[in-house]
């Protein structure tokens, strides 16, 4: 067997030497130059070289690109460890039941794609085969993340080892039954196949990355060793596209994460036409990954081709294969021999020369069928020398045909991605072409069969034996429940009882002491995973560095500026923070790839990634929605957060509706803490539900998003009274932090009363509100902490579900506000639609404030007065709503106008 790394680069050049002597000749002056003037100097004359040639037009490959042809030759290829002929009757069942399941359910008017899993059937199937490793193993296994569209070909390969039966892929894209299949890779929803949601385009590269990087974070912090895991992201040429496809491939290089492979599946055709029409994908993906420093694999031409490679002495094939565009490749896959002995050989004498040695079928077989993605030695070969290379990633090119088998009527058509079925006479050539064992009489009443050879038939033996000895079934995604990790110690929590005292300290400061002595517990310290996007500093947590390390896999090569301080930069193998730079969609990867790990791996870590909220939902949104399919677990936490609490930064830094976002997401639990020790019950609770004893009915698979402010504010204590109580409220999202009386303002027996409810640093202008009232308006006034506004709309949304099932029941905010005298004003530093959510659910008469609107940059109090939300204008709206109920007269709302400047 072929070792790939023995391959000498004379032998991977298809271009043969006419002069051997005169080659050596000029090898020899290279290495003389070398050896006298240094590898610099003959490095500066081989690019000066370089430079005139292609000032001469003479055409030669960019540096970062090689000739269009297989970086691995016939010549070098291993041999495949496996009985060829039996994996193409295999893949050939698959490639059957994928177009079928699909077929039968366009009948239902569902859709589904054909095309992409025909030309990608040998990219996966050569994995599964040979390569994939599956968690019954040692070890985690690999992580695959497939191609979205690729879906049905999986679903098909786990039909026939007999994981899902006929009546599954009869509801493929029919869900709401309870045994269907999701459309795509799907965890949520399939979570016993599918570990990685991965049809939102460029997510699934760019998570792929970090999920290399984490399993290495793993194994270097000794939480587990997952060396032996490769991860392989599937992907289309056009996917490739999407910003976040190649946004962290420098990490991948820098890291040297040879630990993970990109399978790039270059049928040339995105959704609507060619990737490159006018150009040529697999050369740009080439210079594009070579200049990252991955290592770069060709797969682009099978063996048909080596002949027409042999004949070609002068090079001009080679040539003809680099300059030809995109788009015309998929032409010649529709036309004739006449047509291609025409265009691509009449174009260069030498070709038109070559083309008459070859005939009509030749040709046909070359530019119709033989491309290297589509052979399974070719495959193979590429894989073995993937994971051969150590040191830098690995991304394979594989050209492939779109529609590949389906027949004329698919291969290469521009609409191949929006085509949903075959026609009975169609399936009837397929199964000519596979050679499958299906009659004409199995097609009843014009519905494609299902093909099956048999559970004890001597494929689906081969399938599963072979299976069995890569580690079990794959795809897979562990289910079995993990021990609950043990609670951090209650004074951990309840520290922030007392308050603050005088001392001022804002939401943020708060959060990061509790991780500081969160991360201390002797149990579960080590699994807590600091996510920041270098912004550490911005949020207090440069006193982590020194005692918890920013992970490199490098270490600290160099002496930091600041070693001689107490907080100094402190870079280490070990590091257990992620301190991404300037990237919030590689922070959020960071995150899915951690919060996951209790099933990727067994091994449960508690992720928090703290981030700008301005720049977190509204800038990864489509992330977060990714965590959330993933049954992802850990806590998002947006710091200085609000639109009016950060000052001077302007509309672009300002906050106003990221718990908007928040609350599209079924997965997120949103809360906008006011008080310190808020976010300490918070904290606990989601600890308690996502890593130890979930309360029956809940859902541990779930997420939090806290909101914390960067304002200064002295924190109050924990209101005296039923702990259980105030614990309960502030996680179901409401309670009420004090009355008018509570607070010491003794408001007359008969004073008009109303109810103001304030979340995060809102309730301090709540608060003010309340004794402006009391004391220059003879109004009393109870203020609530509304801790989530988003979790008391979905507590009153399963309310009114029950209540359509026939069950009575009373939504929480209705059952606390039940008997608050007078209306209700809600205010928050958002935009009003997130108070709002709660309006149609509380009895009393109902208003709000809130900032919306663009930001502006300006002083906290300017801010407030700007978008009406501070003291002075929570008066004004409170006099209002009482003078329209007519418990204060309407001249005191002109009058507090006049008197705040309003």
């Amino acid at each position: 067997m072929t070792d790939p790394k023995a391959i000498q680069p004379s032998e991977l050049d298809q271009l043969p030497d006419r002069d051997p002597e005169e080659t050596a000749e000029w090898q020899a002056s290279l290495d003389a130059v070398t050896k006298a003037a240094g590898p610099h100097r003959a490095a500066y004359l081989m690019r000066r070289t370089l430079e005139r040639a292609e000032g001469n037009g003479i055409a030669l490959p960019k540096l970062l690109e090689t000739d269009y042809v297989n970086t691995i030759p016939t010549a070098a290829e291993p041999v495949v460890d496996g009985d060829e002929a039996m994996e193409h009757r295999i893949t050939a069942w698959n490639r059957w039941n994928a177009a079928a399941m699909v077929t039968r359910g366009s009948k239902h008017g569902v859709g589904g794609h054909i095309a992409t899993f025909a030309s990608a059937a040998w990219l996966y199937e050569t994995g599964f085969n040979h390569f994939f490793r599956g968690k019954e193993g040692d070890g985690s296994g690999d992580q695959l993340y497939i191609q979205g569209h690729a879906s049905p070909g999986i679903y098909a390969r786990a039909f026939l080892d007999g994981r899902l039966n006929e009546g599954h892929l009869d509801n493929f894209r029919r869900e709401s039954g309870g045994n269907g299949l999701p459309s795509y890779p799907h965890p949520r929803r399939l979570p016993w196949l599918w570990e990685f949601p991965t049809v939102s385009m460029g997510l699934g590269p760019l998570s792929a990355i970090y999920q290399a990087r984490f399993n290495r974070y793993l194994t270097s912090r000794s939480i587990k060793d997952v060396s032996a895991s490769h991860v392989w992201a599937f992907l289309g040429d056009g996917e490739m596209d999407e910003p976040e496809s190649t946004a962290a491939l420098a990490l991948a290089s820098r890291e040297g994460l040879d630990n993970l492979t990109f399978v790039i599946n270059c049928n040339l055709q995105r959704l609507d036409g060619p990737v490159r029409a006018n150009f040529k994908i697999v050369q740009e993906l080439e210079a594009q990954f070579r200049g990252a420093g991955w290592n770069v694999i060709k797969t682009l031409w099978g063996t048909a081709w080596d002949e027409l490679f042999q004949l070609d002495t002068t090079g001009a094939l080679v040539r003809r294969l680099r300059e030809v565009p995109d788009a015309q490749v998929q032409t010649y896959q529709t036309r004739d021999a006449a047509y291609i002995r025409a265009d691509f050989f009449g174009k260069d004498p030498a070709l038109a020369e070559m083309a008459k040695l070859l005939s009509d079928d030749k040709i046909l077989e070359c530019f119709h069928l033989s491309r290297g993605g589509h052979e399974s030695r070719k495959v193979y070969a590429a894989y073995r020398a993937a994971l051969a290379h150590k040191g830098a990633p690995t991304v394979i090119l594989a050209q492939t045909v779109k529609g590949f088998t389906l027949g004329e009527g698919f291969a290469s058509k521009n609409a191949n991605h929006q085509m949903k079925k075959l026609t009975v006479d169609e399936f009837k050539q397929m199964r000519d072409l596979l050679e499958l064992p299906i009659k004409d009489s199995d097609f009843v009443d014009g519905v494609v069969p299902y093909g099956h050879p048999g559970a004890d038939s001597p494929e689906v033996r081969y399938l599963q034996e072979r299976r069995a000895a890569l580690g079990g079934p794959a795809p897979a995604r562990r289910t079995q429940p993990l021990a609950a990790l043990p609670a951090p110690a209650d004074k951990t929590f309840t520290s922030f009882d007392k308050g603050s005292g005088s001392q001022n300290v804002a939401t943020t400061m708060a959060f990061v002491r509790l991780v500081k002595d969160l991360v201390r517990d002797k149990e579960t310290g080590k699994r807590w995973v600091p996510i920041v996007p270098d912004e550490a500093r911005t949020f207090g947590m440069e006193s982590l560095f020194p005692s918890l390390g920013i992970y490199s896999p490098k270490g600290q090569t160099y002496e930091p500026v600041d070693r001689d301080q107490l907080m100094y930069y402190k870079e280490a193998k070990d590091g257990q923070i992620l301190n991404e730079g300037i990237t919030e969609a590689g922070s959020m990867a960071d995150f899915i790839a951690a919060s996951t790990s209790y099933s990727t791996h067994g091994e449960a870590m508690i992720p928090f990634y703290i981030f700008y909220s301005m720049f977190g939902w509204q800038r990864t949104a489509d992330q977060m929605w990714q965590l959330g399919d993933q049954l992802g677990r850990g806590f998002l936490v947006g710091a200085t957060a609000g639109r009016t609490t950060l000052t001077g930064e302007g509309l672009q830094h300002a906050d106003g509706h990221s718990p908007v976002i928040a609350a599209t997401n079924p997965a997120a639990l949103s809360y906008d803490p006011a008080f310190a020790y808020e976010v300490a019950v918070i904290v606990k609770d989601g600890l308690r539900r996502m890593y130890g004893e979930a309360a029956p009915g809940e859902d541990p698979n779930v997420f939090y998003y806290l909101t914390v402010y960067n304002e200064p504010i002295p924190q109050p204590a924990k209101p005296a009274g039923s702990g259980v109580d105030i614990d309960e409220g502030i996680v179901k999202g409401l309670y009420r932090f004090n009355t008018a009386e509570s607070a010491g303002l003794s408001p007359a027996a008969n004073a008009p009363r109303i109810q103001l409810l304030g979340s995060g640093t809102a309730i301090h202008w709540a608060l003010k509100a309340q004794r402006l009232l009391a004391e220059e308006w003879g109004v009393a006034a109870d203020v609530w902490s509304a801790t989530s506004w988003t979790e008391l709309r979905r507590d009153a949304l399963e309310a009114d579900a029950a209540l359509l099932r026939g069950e009575e029941r009373v939504p929480y905010v209705r059952q606390v506000l039940q008997g608050a005298e007078g209306p209700v004003l809600a205010v928050s530093d958002y935009m009003r639609q997130v108070p709002d959510q709660i309006a149609q659910w509380v009895e009393q008469d109902y208003s709000s404030l809130g900032a919306d609107g663009f930001g502006l940059s300006d002083t906290r109090d300017a801010a407030r007065r700007y978008f009406g939300v501070d003291a002075e204008s929570i008066v004004v709206a409170a006099l209002a709503q009482l003078a329209r109920r007519g418990e204060v007269k309407a001249t005191a709302v002109k009058e507090a106008r006049e008197r705040y400047g309003l």
